[in-house]
């Protein structure tokens, strides 16, 4: 038979019954219910009117989870929904997606935020007690144990309609310019500001704003390290000021910013002798080369500049490293007269770290190239807020600002729920964890299944012969702790290995409710406390929630100050 014949004796009927179309989002719900989160939030919204309103914790959670896989606004939220009706049977209409998001004025996104830490704190308890513990970032070949890094950057949300709060700006673009800051350890979004288009990007209130936001959701042990990352463009005496001042005696804080070149800056590199310059290493602690205009390696070089540059007025103990190399031809028409003179580019990075202690536990973190690669690994925040802009803040879905702000609440939401899948679920296929959000959707949460029924027992059947299949099972053992629905992938080699109590397990079932006892007051201590959790889960390739209704509402209570 011909190619082109493909579709001979092929018949398309409409008659399939209890299909699946994104099987993944049992994985995103499943987290989100045994970490607590709907609890939660069905406790911090308020509660509907009428006969038939819905829970306003479940209408969240179902949002971010449409966010996730791709709904990039109201009516695409409640049409995806249509996905998985076989799961759960009644989809959330847009109406009601968009009262609920009404309902969330100041009051109750405060009461959102505070569930999303307390919940942030028993996620970062499990991967502190698990193998593999927490996850801490390498600079140069050199871990920053015990170091929590906080990223802050801006970006750009264009719209074509006039929305409330939106602006222009000098390049043309209209829209809203939110910034937001990320934890570099586990690449979650803990604070996002929406604000015009035209905000300053070193506007030293909206810093202020989102810092004290972000170090609300961070649950930082007693004595923390913390290290803020700000880029160049955001760079003022202001703020520097305020991130010297958040170091208490229960906390120390170390920022690494950008520095704005002028005159004066100019005038101290021209006295560096030329031997003080060594080369910059990449993250790899490999040396940073570039070829150069005439095809030669040129590699990076950094030189401290403290010394010679008067910092009078500034924070004590800042210390300055400027970076060069040979500029290449897009970076031609930018360059100013003392760098066309000297024929090199030049960059500054401000810092409080010591040159001779460092960060606490990190061999060599004083030296100029370590300073230089911890701000270049700043550079991964592009990631972050890419990532964000395909989970919901790409397009905010309306002209009015009383909804925006919930959208994008929502939409960080659902960005926890995506990490806290990666983080708890998908430790044992790295490439998936660290997947992009289209590759991951397509991978894992776009699966296709059929959902079956056999007495008390529900099967999801995925394709045998699709490579990730395994994966999305053994994603689903970690995030079960009981038996009553199952997922299968029929082509599992291993499975009559494993012994009939993982079959009785399965990979994707949902216990029946039950009955929770009230949390004593020494349960609710260890988990809202600011000491991490003593006891590890049952398992650790499982998640097993001891977090119950009454648990949650008492940490909901202390942390909403009741």
């Amino acid at each position: 038979m011909q190619a082109t014949e493909w579709d001979h004796r092929l018949d398309v009927r409409a008659d399939g019954k209890r299909l699946v179309g994104h099987a993944g989002v049992v994985r995103l719900r499943k987290v989100a219910d045994c970490v607590g989160l709907t609890r939660a939030l069905a406790a911090a919204l308020p509660r509907g009117t009428g006969p038939g309103w819905r829970d306003r914790g479940v209408v969240l959670v179902q949002l971010a989870c449409a966010i996730t896989l791709a709904a990039m606004n109201i009516l695409a939220a409640e049409q995806v929904q249509y996905q998985w009706r076989a799961l759960f049977p009644e989809p959330v209409s847009d109406i009601t997606l968009r009262h609920a998001l009404e309902a969330v004025d100041a009051p109750v996104a405060a009461r959102v935020e505070r569930v999303r830490a307390v919940i942030r704190r028993l996620v970062w308890t499990w991967l502190a007690l698990w193998p593999g513990g927490f996850p801490w970032i390498s600079v140069c070949g050199r871990q920053l144990s015990g170091w929590y890094v906080l990223d802050l950057d801006a970006t750009v949300v264009t719209c074509t309609s006039r929305k409330e709060g939106a602006a222009g700006t000098f390049k043309g673009t209209w829209g809203h310019h939110p910034l937001g800051a990320w934890v570099a350890n586990t690449r979650e979004c803990v604070a996002m500001l929406l604000r015009p288009c035209n905000a300053a990007a070193n506007d030293v209130a909206d810093h202020k704003t989102v810092l004290a936001a972000a170090l609300r959701q961070l649950p930082l042990p007693p004595w923390s390290k913390l290290l803020v990352r700000i880029h160049g463009a955001a760079f003022s005496q202001g703020i520097l000021d305020h991130l010297t001042a958040l170091t208490t005696s229960r906390r120390r804080v170390r920022w690494v910013t950008g520095w704005a070149i002028h005159t004066t800056d100019e005038q101290a590199i021209a006295r560096l002798p030329e031997q003080v310059w060594t080369n910059a290493l990449r993250q790899d602690g490999e040396v940073h080369e570039i070829t150069g205009p005439d095809g030669d390696l040129v590699a990076y070089q950094v030189a401290e500049l403290t010394g010679l540059r008067d910092l009078t007025g500034w924070p004590a103990r800042a210390r300055l490293v400027v970076r060069r190399v040979k500029p290449s031809r897009r970076d031609a028409k930018k360059l100013t007269a003392f760098e066309k003179k000297t024929g090199w580019r030049y960059q500054i990075v401000a810092t409080n770290i010591p040159s001779h202690q460092g960060l606490s536990g990190v061999p060599g973190s004083g030296q100029v190239w370590f300073v230089d690669a911890l701000y270049c690994d700043h550079a991964e925040v592009v990631d972050r807020v890419k990532a964000i802009k395909r989970i919901g803040l790409g397009l905010l879905p309306s002209t009015s600002w009383q909804v925006n702000p919930a959208w994008v609440l929502a939409a960080a939401t659902a960005c926890d729920l995506d990490t806290w899948t990666r983080l708890l679920l998908l430790a044992a296929a790295p490439e998936l964890a660290a997947a992009e959000p289209e590759t991951i959707r397509t991978k894992l949460y776009h699966l296709p299944a059929r959902l079956t029924a056999h007495a008390p027992r529900r099967t999801l059947h995925l394709d045998r012969s699709w490579p990730w299949s395994s994966a999305f099972t053994t994603a689903w053992q970690k995030g079960h702790p009981a038996p009553a629905t199952h997922l299968t992938a029929d082509h599992h080699p291993d499975r009559d290995q494993e012994g009939a109590d993982q079959q009785d397990s399965g990979p994707v079932e949902q216990a029946q409710p039950q009955r929770h006892a009230k949390a004593s007051p020494d349960t609710a201590r260890d988990i809202s406390g600011s000491q991490p959790l003593t006891t590890p889960p049952a398992s650790p390739g499982r998640i097993e929630s001891s977090l119950n209704t009454g648990t949650l509402l008492v940490m909901l209570g202390r942390s909403c100050g009741g």
